[in-house]
């Protein structure tokens, strides 16, 4: 196991760095990062002064390789918003923020999809496997700012359970973990469902329900062992959709994220923020997914690493 996770480390090196020539390219092509970063009605001076401080008055494989350079010494350049401040600790005091808020928003997904997926397996095709179906189409189908708002008007603004905005409490982030984990739990209901009924329909199934076994047991220790590996597979490749919606739902509650922090490095065309951002986020995705894969083996002990 430890010499497949060492090679899994190492296989991230080379993603980085295609991800970082993704990042590179992007930036160049949505126009001129000097002419982003200044005012429109800054002199030529200065624009040009500004180029070749940055090097970007060289060839682009030598900025490339600058830039890379500069990422390996974890030099991620200087915020222009944050008043020259370095951008790789700007990103880093907000990420504890979404990732708190994802770890929240996936305990939301588990807690709904769980009870729901297992209970309309179960019971297919009646009225509970109706519900769970119905919750997981609505739930992938609604937009997360719109459920967003949804809820601030009725339990912050109406009902006044919740703050409306902010971090700080428990209750700050209950609005926001809803809403961030309502469309994973609709994915991850339909897939236990599917997954639990293949399941059930199995030999070995049938043949611990023939000698006698208790339905829980059965389910529990036979059905679910085999069911939950492809519901951890969705569940660790929608890390990634989960950074993404953060974008949206820190923006509609205000949670100092790297989410709001990306729309904000936008609007004030502070570019070393944003792909600061995109290249730590990347590596987020990448370790949650290796972490997957190493559960597999912890659930199922026929799943070996070699």
């Amino acid at each position: 196991m430890a010499v497949y996770v060492l090679r899994r480390l190492v296989q991230m090196v080379p993603v980085l760095f295609g991800i970082t020539l993704i990042v590179f390219v992007l930036l160049r092509v949505s126009g001129d990062p000097v002419v982003l970063m200044l005012p429109e009605d800054a002199p030529r001076e200065q624009v040009e002064a500004l180029r070749r401080s940055l090097g970007l008055d060289r060839p682009l494989p030598e900025q490339y390789a600058m830039f890379v350079g500069d990422l390996l010494r974890g030099d991620f350049g200087r915020s222009i918003r944050y008043g020259n401040q370095d951008v790789l600790q700007i990103v880093l005091e907000r990420l504890p923020a979404t990732l708190e808020l994802a770890a929240a928003a996936i305990l939301v997904a588990l807690l709904i999809s769980v009870p729901a997926g297992v209970i309309a397996a179960v019971r297919r095709r009646r009225w509970p496997d109706h519900a769970a179906t119905t919750f997981s189409v609505l739930g992938e189908a609604m937009p997360n700012f719109w459920l967003g708002i949804m809820l601030i008007l009725v339990f912050a603004v109406q009902l006044r359970l919740f703050p409306v905005s902010g971090r700080g409490s428990v209750a700050n982030l209950v609005l926001p973990a809803i809403t961030l984990g309502a469309g994973l739990a609709a994915v991850l209901t339909r897939l236990l469902r599917s997954s639990l009924i293949e399941a059930l329909n199995q030999d070995y199934v049938r043949t611990a329900h023939a000698k006698g076994a208790r339905p829980r047991v059965v389910l529990v220790k036979h059905a679910m062992r085999n069911a939950i590996l492809g519901y951890l597979t969705v569940l660790g490749l929608q890390m990634a959709s989960l950074l993404a919606g953060s974008v949206v739902t820190e923006q509609v509650f205000a949670w100092p994220g790297i989410g709001l922090l990306a729309v904000q490095a936008i609007n004030s065309r502070d570019m070393a923020v944003v792909q600061a951002i995109v290249i730590v986020s990347s590596l987020v995705v990448m370790v949650a997914n290796l972490v997957v894969d190493v559960l597999y083996a912890v659930i199922d002990p026929r799943i070996q690493y070699t």
